[in-house]
């Protein structure tokens, strides 16, 4: 699916689910840029007959750098609404001592080989908050994300490339925890298990309130997952630093 489509759609969505502004009304814009660290990448495609294979052990990853756009609206200071793009693509480089048997495409050993992987999510978030104290915001809900996936291995004047859209359901939670004002500390993200796989966006973060409806914010994200049947079998994880700024009006 179109990059470009599945971000229009879920601005349009956006739009038409908040409604009109109402004076209970508080709009949050989150910007956040990432350096990302791979720590686990494995994969084989198809996920019963391809070769199993790691882009960060038998190849090097780059450290990746990305952004990524949370925006949402508070509706009666309870109920938030809201989307978030994602991207994410990392290469890895280098040489693997054995034949590697991917997407229908055979690698000869000792080939020097290029690896993508791009794991964009763009997500569509409903939660409420539980907790409301003067130091503590409990906030519960669900996401959908869609999943816009693409693994390329190239070498050799070969390439092949396996791409996933699909959509899962996930939990989504806040914890802001004001421990000394203007300081703060936040944990928040989707997370789910099921038969099929799992997923979790896990973000902790210290924050610090510059003005009212402004902060600044710092600290790690983990990003893992992935899923093991007949078509794919792919799990990684990633570790991003991560700094960002938040907006309220």
């Amino acid at each position: 699916m179109n990059r470009k489509y599945l971000v229009a759609v879920l601005i349009t969505l956006m739009v038409l689910f908040f409604g009109p502004t109402s004076v209970f009304a508080e709009y949050v814009i989150n910007l956040q840029g990432a350096a990302v660290f791979t720590e686990k990448n494995d994969i084989r495609i198809p996920g019963d007959s391809g070769t199993k294979f790691s882009l960060a052990d038998d190849l090097s990853a780059d450290t990746a750098y990305t952004g990524r756009l949370e925006a949402g609206y508070i509706h009666n200071a309870k109920d938030y609404f809201g989307i978030v793009i994602a991207p994410l693509s990392v290469d890895s480089h280098g040489r693997v001592d054995r034949n590697i048997d991917y997407a229908g495409t055979t690698f000869p050993a000792g080939m020097d080989l290029k690896a993508t992987f791009r794991f964009d999510s763009y997500r569509l978030t409903w939660r409420r908050k539980l907790v409301s104290r003067d130091d503590l915001d409990v906030w519960l809900g669900v996401s959908g994300n869609i999943r816009d996936a693409e693994i390329t291995v190239e070498g050799g004047g070969q390439r092949a490339t396996k791409a996933n859209t699909g959509f899962v359901p996930l939990i989504n939670f806040l914890f802001d925890w004001r421990f000394s004002k203007p300081w703060s500390f936040r944990v928040a993200g989707d997370a789910l298990v099921g038969p099929q796989g799992r997923a979790e966006d896990v973000l902790l973060a210290l924050i610090y309130a510059v003005a009212p409806s402004t902060k600044l914010f710092a600290g790690y994200r983990v990003l893992e997952g992935g899923a093991d049947n007949d078509e794919v079998y792919t799990f990684s994880l990633f570790h991003y630093a991560v700094a960002g700024m938040e907006v309220r009006y």
